[in-house]
């Protein structure tokens, strides 16, 4: 039987039938019985009891009694040809399921259809339909949007293919007080009536899943040492102030939840196309496709998410500050499964966190990774790591990334050497700057995607940071030869951020000065690290003398920490530092970015200028306040 065909059309237009003809009837339509009532229940019930009370509705659609009478089901209200035995069991399927969505009210007793059903019941096992596309699931969306009698009002236009007329009749036939309204509210959810013969909206083709085994067992323990203790303590239930107080509406440890079980299902992990970022409106995670040689291992995926959301005492879990390290809020998006080196690794993506599962290839060892990446964008969603090993690192690529190399910070100059990768877009190893300690080198990699080149560099987390050069609110790739050169006095200076949950460091050199003495010209940078939470940004002031080497790290002369300088909010920069000349002669040299229009020192060493240079003669270990004044005269201070 198709659900898109009208009702059946067996009877004669007048026949009175009994509950013989209604049993034929059940029988012969039970499927489209089971359908229609599913599609009528809230989806609030889970898909496992929704199926079941289906089922139920439609068994108990029967009259009672065998014979005429009282029993006797009456003839259809139009004579227009259809089986008058299945109109009537619709009609009661329909009452009964909207009874079941009514909200429920402080009653003495409930309606029948409003209790879990008692028949059919099922043992250890879960049972839902078969889950379908997109479009099936942005129509049970708006479907569960709608009340229980805009969903009968739907279903009956879409799979009974009435008109208005009979829906309102059939409407208030079941009881609804507001038959019009209904409709209404029903032609608002759209016109794909097709999608309800979907096997998404089939419970009578189900996929059975287990229980939580391990939860199970737990419960039958539980159940037995409870049943022990009832008969050592039931005495104290005699008690005026006998038993322990309840816990209320809450539910034990890993109560069952009908979207955190579906979040745990291999079957319901997010899956996105190969080649859907071309066409997607977004260029993020969320637009990765599903890569890997293990992408179908469901042993795998299922010990994934158990681990997720029940990681065990002898798991390994790290988290990115700021991220929260919790089981999946819903079903996740699957990224990546798949073997690299010694680890069998699996990345999952919630819109909020990726998340790494790894465990050791003969399963001993398992270790769990969080990454906050909500906001991120193209260049930001480039790589994320996928294993280290020995302290090299692999990334796993983005597919819009056309060409990775390496380049080492230190050395500007140098020339950059491609990175291969496999077809699944997994990187050769490369050594991870995270693991130095004398720091004779930095690798960086460079990812050319179509917004550009962008160079990034690990920092000990599963997203790669992005380096960038020029002002607070217009900063650039690392492209020029002065951005390069920047960061070869910086590069050596990234482990103060390291493992903080950085998502980009900015280099800006904000103002070059002419030293006393004709000592040369010195540069003045602001290094700014910008985390994915937004809060505990890092702020260096960096001091560059001339005649170092190329790679020399620039002196640190102030530094903050969750300060708005050099940022969009406040992209200024202002630093001083007590400075000593060839000739052996101390300065308090001071420079301001180009909001500063004037400087002054005071304390033990004073001094004012018309600009945003300063220099002032001053005594070894001299202490001096700096502050400036901006176009509109506000004050400011340097950065502390």
């Amino acid at each position: 039987m198709q659900p898109q065909d009208v009702a059946p059309r067996h009877a004669p237009r007048s026949a009175s039938v009994d509950a013989e003809q209604a049993e034929a009837a059940l029988v012969e339509h039970y499927p489209r019985l089971v359908r229609l009532a599913y599609l009528v229940l809230p989806p609030s019930l889970g898909r496992h009891r929704r199926a079941l009370t289906a089922h139920s509705l439609a068994q108990r659609s029967l009259p009672r009694g065998r014979g005429a009478g009282d029993d006797c089901v009456p003839p259809p209200r139009r004579a227009d040809g259809r089986d008058p035995g299945y109109v009537y069991l619709r009609g009661r399927v329909l009452t009964a399921a909207l009874e079941a969505a009514a909200p429920r009210r402080w009653t003495a007793w409930p309606k029948r259809a409003q209790l879990p059903p008692v028949l059919p019941l099922v043992w250890g096992l879960r049972l839902f339909p078969r889950c379908g596309g997109a479009d099936e699931l942005a129509l049970e969306q708006r479907l569960s949007g709608l009340s229980g009698p805009a969903r009968a009002a739907y279903v009956l236009r879409g799979l009974e293919r009435l008109d208005d007329g009979e829906v309102l009749r059939a409407l208030r036939a079941a009881g609804v007080a507001d038959p019009k309204a209904a409709l209404a509210r029903a032609a608002g959810a759209g016109a794909q009536f097709e999608l309800l013969a979907s096997a998404e909206f089939d419970p009578c083709a189900l996929q059975a899943r287990p229980t939580d085994l391990v939860r199970r067992r737990r419960r039958t323990r539980a159940a037995l040492a409870a049943t022990a203790a009832v008969v050592v303590c039931g005495a104290l239930l005699a008690l005026p102030d006998g038993g322990l107080g309840g816990d209320g509406a809450a539910g034990p440890s890993y109560a069952r939840n009908a979207v955190s079980e579906q979040a745990l299902q291999p079957a319901r992990l997010g899956r996105v196309a190969a080649f859907a970022w071309k066409t997607s409106a977004r260029i993020d995670f969320s637009a990765w496709p599903t890569r890997g040689d293990r992408a179908g291992d469901t042993a795998l995926l299922r010990r994934a998410l158990a681990v997720w959301a029940r990681p065990g005492d002898t798991v390994q879990v790290s988290a990115t500050p700021g991220t929260p390290a919790g089981p999946p809020m819903g079903a996740p998006q699957l990224l990546y499964a798949g073997t690299v080196d010694d680890a069998v690794v699996v990345l999952f993506y919630d819109g909020l966190r990726v998340v790494r599962y790894a465990e050791s290839k003969d399963g001993a060892a398992a270790a769990l990774d969080f990454a906050r990446v909500d906001g991120a964008d193209e260049a930001a969603s480039d790589a994320l790591v996928v294993g280290r090993t020995d302290g090299n690192v692999r990334y796993l690529t983005a597919p819009w990334v056309r060409n990775v190399d390496v380049r080492d910070l230190l050395t500007p100059k140098g020339v950059t050497l491609p990175l291969r990768r496999t077809a699944d877009g997994v990187t050769d190893p490369v050594r991870s700057p995270d693991t130095s300690r004398s720091c004779a080198s930095w690798n960086a990699l460079t990812m050319q995607d179509g917004a550009g080149k962008h160079l990034v560099t690990d920092l000990g987390e599963l997203t790669p940071a992005r380096l960038v050069s020029g002002p607070p609110g217009r900063p650039h790739d690392v492209t020029g030869a002065a951005d390069r050169a920047s960061w070869a006095h910086t590069a050596c200076l990234l482990p103060a951020v390291r493992s903080h949950g950085v998502r980009a460091v900015n280099s800006w050199q904000f103002a070059t000065q002419q030293l006393p003495e004709a000592n040369g010209g010195a540069a003045w940078l602001c290094t700014r690290a910008e985390t994915w939470r937004g809060t505990g940004s890092r702020v260096l002031a960096e001091f560059l003398t001339p005649g170092g080497k190329p790679s020399a790290p620039g002196a640190v002369v102030a530094r903050a920490e969750d300060s708005p300088a050099c940022g969009t909010r406040q992209p200024r920069a202002l630093a001083g530092v007590l400075w000593k000349s060839r000739g052996g002669h101390w300065y308090v040299l001071a420079a301001g970015s180009r909001q500063i229009t004037s400087l002054a020192t005071t304390g033990e060493a004073t001094g004012s200028t018309v600009g945003r240079l300063l220099a002032v003669p001053a005594k070894q270990g001299a202490q001096a306040q700096l502050s400036g004044r901006l176009v509109d005269g506000t004050r400011v201070t340097s950065l502390r």
